[in-house]
């Protein structure tokens, strides 16, 4: 039986002031492109710790190996990986567009005559664009006869096989077709992992935030992909040398292909192996409406009482 480990070295500091060390520690992974986020929980959860601070991770090395078998095979299961900002009353998605407005329009209290003893609801009310939060992007908002929210199939938002596009922490702000073109991307949901959700909720969000070329729009309509998200203010450079093109937009839209924009916690995933959905209502006329985006990522949990490397999130 093949069977997927990680090896690396471990620093873990606790919030009491006190410290672990490991190295050479390997640990079963659930294949090998897990994430070093993975690894830490897994790490944590598998040892029981509490109060942990940080880990710091080095020298990480995935393998397979072969294994024979010593009990049932294991049980696959899903973890849920939330990529969804909260939408709260005034919160600020991008600079410059109105903040949503939520109130009651029906209190509990002033519910209850209309109901039996004991019954009670509340009616919410939100005014807002269609453009706060994490949103998605259908073709009429580039383009007056475009298809609209009610008009995009549910294969192009839901259960999409994923592949994430990390350029995080490389200081470029552009994803090119240079980082896109080793990819296999037909059918598939394509996530831009650009760290740009970082500055999300301060002013310098928006403000130069990471984006997609031109060169990289349309290597991904050729090559087929399903649907783009990425965690940033706008797919399209927005600064004043862009000159008010958007390409991105204009080319993944064209071609019916939905964007989502101010993804975020892209580094929970692997690059390949998890399956995204980000389905909106289906509104009539209307080109933009936030989603819950959000990704299944499968992992295992052993049959038998020795847990390896835990399967579970820490807690």
């Amino acid at each position: 039986m093949r069977v997927y480990r990680a090896e690396l070295t471990a620093d873990v500091t606790f919030t009491t002031g006190g410290r672990l060390q490991a190295q050479g520690l390997r640990v079963d992974v659930p294949h090998l492109d897990v994430t070093e986020a993975d690894l830490a929980r897994m790490l944590v959860s598998s040892l029981g710790l509490r109060d942990v601070e940080r880990v710091e991770l080095t020298g990480v090395r995935t393998f397979a190996a072969e294994q024979a078998p010593t009990g049932p095979p294991a049980a696959p299961r899903l973890r849920f990986v939330e990529l969804s900002h909260v939408i709260s009353d005034g919160m600020v998605t991008y600079p410059g567009l109105d903040a949503p407005v939520i109130t009651l329009h029906r209190s509990w209290a002033e519910s209850r005559p209309q109901y039996a003893e004991g019954t009670e609801f509340s009616f919410d009310r939100i005014e807002m664009l269609g453009q706060t939060g994490t949103y998605l992007d259908t073709p009429r908002h580039r383009y007056e006869g475009g298809a609209d929210l009610a008009g995009m199939p549910l294969e192009r938002l839901a259960d999409l096989p994923a592949v994430v596009v990390r350029t995080a922490g490389s200081g470029r702000r552009a994803v090119t077709e240079d980082d896109l073109e080793p990819l296999a991307v037909a059918g598939h949901a394509v996530l831009l992992h650009t760290g740009g959700d970082r500055d999300w909720g301060t002013p310098r969000y928006g403000l130069e935030p990471p984006h997609l070329t031109a060169g990289g729009a349309a290597l991904l309509v050729e090559r087929g992909a399903a649907l783009v998200g990425i965690d940033s203010a706008n797919i399209d450079d927005n600064t004043p040398a862009s000159g008010g093109e958007r390409p991105a937009h204009t080319l993944l839209l064209a071609a019916g292909i939905p964007i989502v924009e101010h993804l975020t916690g892209l580094e929970n995933l692997p690059p390949h192996g998890a399956r995204f959905t980000a389905a909106p209502p289906r509104i009539a006329a209307f080109g933009t409406f936030p989603v819950r985006a959000y990704a299944q990522v499968p992992h295992y949990e052993p049959h038998d009482h020795t847990r390896s490397a835990g399967w579970m999130p820490a807690r």
